[in-house]
């Protein structure tokens, strides 16, 4: 190349570079976007019924020589005898992890390793799941040992004492920890002493749990009738769907249909319920009756949360509570939408005890006017741009979409509303300030605020000498001392 042709080459590249930079804005909030393109994948394009009873959700992947599998239980704590509460924790916890027909949980863990498996059970509060992760060519042996762990566990007697002892242990120090008090009396304040929720295990129900009752826990709700299954990883779809018919065929038991879940909840009486604890900062929930993902207004009020507390920083409750006020390091308000019964709306912080009263009162000042007032045109854009375009992390992987069908199955959203994810931003995009504001009225009540506190009682009712608000001037004027709880029997401490 001579030098003619070298400077011509400049040129047009110093050309091709101003044009460029003449299309770059001054400003970030000048830049401009394509439109987004995404249509979420079709749950019926993998959905499997398998002859021997549970739905499968079957995602290959290529990508990696690994496969996995995630089977969803229909069972759960809700399910424990009366005195035996824990029982469905310990089935789950020992399941994969006490031993097998044929394996002692030791050697099963020692060829879970040599393979570089891992196989993991649990039981919550509304189901049980069983997952099994593994390179592709050790699917022969690792489905037999799934098949093993889920028709006929060991439950070794050794790795039972073990469990109860460590679950003791964790017992005792339910109240340690000022955050794990606050999460379990939001419950018992929500949703009532006898919901499933809050019936917790007690030293007397795990003294009283035996290997027969996990057998007779198992053989009666881990069958293929009450199966969902996801799985994905590098394998055919016709291959892993015969695979599936095989490791559930010819079930050696027959198990029982659960019951349904229980909604009888009882929401608490207004008012400031504190539980005395020495703390240095006192942590704070405010709480109010929720909503089912189900409800026509499920959308309106996602996005109504979203501006009020659940975006971060672009929300009201985190701007005035810390960025104004600088009453505390993280605040914000979540609005779950309960899958069989209605969830709680919960508004949160932690604040130094002296001003606990006041940031309360913030927070309650941003309740009320979200209900009072139209929100603006920016609050309404920045927060359905940020539903719509985060849209497509649901599905940004094959594991993660195979998980997320499943979960529909298993709850009932399929078969309720099977273009639910595909009319999803729809929705979102059709909420309107009007609506924000009509369900902040509806389900905003403040005559039905609960407010639980935990915290250093004497230093958080002094309040602060800048700012004279009383803590039991909030929620209706009611204050209430809400003991401890013994952390061997569940029950209110005698002080």
């Amino acid at each position: 190349m001579n030098q003619t042709q070298i400077t011509s080459l400049i040129a047009c590249s110093v050309a091709a570079f101003c044009a460029r930079a003449a299309d770059i804005p001054n400003r970030p909030e000048m830049l401009k976007y394509p439109a987004l393109n995404f249509s979420p994948p079709d749950a019926k394009q993998f959905r499997v019924a398998l002859k021997a009873g549970p739905v499968a959700y079957v995602v290959p992947d290529r990508e990696l020589p690994l496969v996995n599998i995630s089977i969803l239980v229909r069972t759960g704590d809700y399910l424990d005898p009366a005195g035996k509460e824990g029982l469905a924790g310990m089935t789950g916890y020992l399941l994969a992890r006490g031993g097998s027909a044929s394996k002692r949980a030791e050697d099963l863990e020692e060829r879970l390793a040599f393979l570089a498996a891992s196989l993991n059970s649990a039981v919550s509060d509304t189901q049980g799941s069983v997952s099994l992760n593994l390179l592709s060519k050790d699917l022969d042996e690792g489905f037999a040992m799934l098949r093993e762990v889920l028709t006929a566990p060991r439950f070794q007697d050794d790795k039972l004492a073990l469990r109860k002892q460590q679950s003791l242990q964790a017992m005792k120090q339910r109240n340690d920890d000022a955050a794990d008090i606050e999460q379990r009396e939001r419950r018992f304040l929500a949703y009532g002493d006898g919901f499933y929720f809050n019936r917790h295990s007690t030293q007397a129900s795990l003294d009283s749990i035996t290997r027969a009752d996990l057998e007779a826990f198992h053989k009666r709700w881990f069958h293929p009738k009450n199966f969902v299954v996801a799985v994905n990883g590098d394998f055919d779809a016709s291959a892993m769907t015969a695979r599936l018919e095989k490791l559930f065929a010819a079930w050696p038991f027959t198990g029982e249909v659960p019951p349904p879940i229980p909604t009888d909840r009882k929401f608490a009486a207004p008012g400031v319920y504190v539980v005395d604890k020495e703390v240095n900062q006192g942590r704070v929930t405010l709480m109010l009756p929720g909503i089912q993902r189900d409800d026509p207004d499920y959308q309106a009020a996602q996005v109504m949360n979203d501006i009020l507390g659940g975006g971060g920083f672009t929300s009201r409750i985190m701007n005035r509570v810390r960025s104004d006020e600088g009453l505390a390091y993280s605040a914000g308000s979540g609005f779950p939408g309960g899958v069989y019964h209605p969830m709680s709306f919960l508004a949160a912080f932690q604040s130094k005890s002296r001003t606990v009263a006041y940031a309360t009162s913030i927070v309650l000042e941003e309740i009320k006017k979200i209900a009072a007032e139209t929100v603006t045109d920016e609050e309404l854009t920045t927060t359905k741009n940020q539903f719509i375009e985060t849209f497509p992390r649901t599905f940004m992987t094959k594991g993660a979409t195979a998980g997320a069908f499943a979960s529909d199955e298993f709850t009932g959203r399929f078969a309720k509303d099977p273009d639910y994810w595909k009319n999803y931003r729809t929705k979102i995009d059709a909420v309107t300030k009007a609506d924000v504001q009509r369900v902040a009225k509806k389900f905003l009540t403040a005559d039905k605020m609960v407010i639980l506190v935990v915290g250093t009682k004497e230093e958080i009712l002094k309040g602060h000498p800048d700012h004279p608000v009383k803590l039991e001037s909030l929620a209706g004027g009611r204050l209430v001392d809400q003991p401890l709880r013994d952390p061997l029997t569940m029950k209110p401490a005698a002080k």
